[in-house]
């Protein structure tokens, strides 16, 4: 009977719901939550597999992978005698991406309209975690037996395109922490000790600013000359003259008047932003007297023999990466104080589950709870394409945005990068202004 026991145990481990994993590891926590981490950490997973198959000596290997390499094959189509072992290192991770992307979206797909947790999907989404990395494993497997053909040259758009969108899915969750963080330590400064809170404000938005200073001093040193690199002068000064533009009206009294939170603190950080993508912009710049950090990745030569083949640990793709965890992490348990934003990200505060919560800690089980009984706490589809966005950001990144030139001799670095990042960051400033006036040019609307 024991035996009969254990066993059932161990198949609800695999079936069931997703904390039956962590038992006896980590406190009780809301189902929801621990299903979101679960899904970032398969994120994770195939990121990390995508740097390891990146790293020079691992990718020199990827040619033994049967019909992987083919030597003088076809690449994007055209049959040539490239030595295609130039390019494994770009190939394989677009293929993970494509494995990732093609996860995320098959749950996005099945689980639209999902209300609550009693409806039989939601089972799926909250359990059978063995089956699902199956899945992963096999769409993995799959997607490096595609052909090349135009597979490379169709996926970077795709790529393109999701990478700009979750850049603005990262604005808007920073633009959510600035002002959680500002409101919170307006709100401790109110209860006592007023003075060195707003003397920490103070320190942190002044640290914010000096950061942006400086960059941009190095943007104009390293990526222009005094003559010529026309483009990158024009975008780091439209940048420059937008943060101040945002900045100052953050800080108007009419603004201060309708959001008494907003101030130099959310601008300050949005800020900072911006000048990291701009520097990740014309760090893609495809001209190399402009552009100190391009990388030249040529698949003949004797330059191949002696530097890696590809290579993605540049300084701005470190700090993309970074900014990737951190945004995927947050997007996984945030929770915001601000019904705009939960309206924008479609996550909603459940009070469900509460009783559930009372049981699991008077009983003192190890395990998530259902929080979902009344409805969902987010929105199932949303989150998995959120997901799918992040992988496609992650494999631009891993790959510096570059992609094989019309010659095939090259990995290059397209204009396309540029303007990518570049309206990006516009659309960013724009979305945060607009936060700024809305309930000015919205007066009945409820921005609070």
């Amino acid at each position: 009977a024991s035996n009969v026991g254990m066993l059932s145990l161990q198949v609800s481990c695999l079936c069931g719901s997703a904390p039956c994993l962590l038992c006896g590891c980590c406190p009780s926590a809301k189902n929801s939550t621990v299903s979101r981490l679960l899904f970032t950490f398969f994120l994770f997973l195939g990121t990390l597999v995508s740097i390891i198959m990146i790293i020079p000596g691992v990718e020199k290997e990827l040619h033994k992978l049967p019909g992987f390499c083919e030597g003088s094959g076809s690449v994007l189509g055209v049959q040539t005698h490239v030595d295609c072992r130039s390019f494994l290192g770009h190939k394989a991770v677009y293929r993970m991406g494509f494995a990732m992307a093609a996860f995320f979206f098959f749950f996005a797909v099945i689980m639209v309209c999902v209300r609550s947790s009693k409806d039989p999907r939601a089972a799926v989404q909250n359990g059978f975690w063995f089956f699902k990395f199956l899945v992963l494993v096999g769409i993995t497997v799959g997607a490096f037996y595609i052909p090349d053909g135009a597979f490379t040259s169709v996926w970077f758009y795709f790529g393109v395109v999701g990478s700009f969108l979750f850049i603005l899915i990262q604005l808007v969750l920073l633009i959510d922490f600035a002002h959680s963080w500002s409101q919170l330590w307006l709100r401790n400064a109110n209860e006592g000790n007023a003075k060195g809170w707003y003397a920490a404000l103070c320190v942190f938005t002044f640290i914010f600013y000096a950061t942006s200073v400086a960059a941009i001093v190095l943007l104009y040193v390293y990526y222009t000359k005094p003559e010529g690199c026309t483009e990158g002068k024009v975008l780091v000064s439209i940048n420059l003259i937008l943060c101040l533009v945002v900045s100052a009206v953050s800080i108007l009294p009419k603004i201060q008047d309708a959001q008494p939170h907003s101030g130099l603190l959310q601008a300050s950080l949005i800020t900072l932003y911006t000048v990291y993508v701009t520097w990740s912009a014309l760090a893609n710049v495809p001209t190399q007297t402009c552009n100190p950090t391009l990388l030249v990745r040529n698949s003949t030569g004797s330059e191949t023999a002696t530097q890696p083949l590809t290579t993605w640990w540049d300084a701005p793709s470190i700090v993309g990466l970074i900014i990737f965890i951190l945004c995927t992490l947050f997007i996984s348990v945030r929770s915001s104080d601000h019904p705009q934003v939960n309206k924008l990200m479609l996550t909603e505060e459940s009070a469900a589950g509460a009783g559930s919560e009372a049981t699991a800690v008077e009983s003192g089980l190890h395990r998530a709870y259902d929080n979902e009984q009344d409805g969902v706490s987010y929105n199932y589809t949303f989150f998995h394409l959120c997901l799918l966005l992040a992988a496609l950001y992650i494999m631009m990144t891993l790959t510096n945005w570059y992609r094989p030139d019309e010659s095939l001799q090259v990995l290059t670095s397209p204009w396309t990068a540029v303007w990518v990042k570049i309206c990006s960051s516009w659309a960013g400033l724009l979305l945060y202004l607009w936060t700024l006036v809305a309930p000015l040019v919205l007066p009945d609307r409820d921005f609070s």
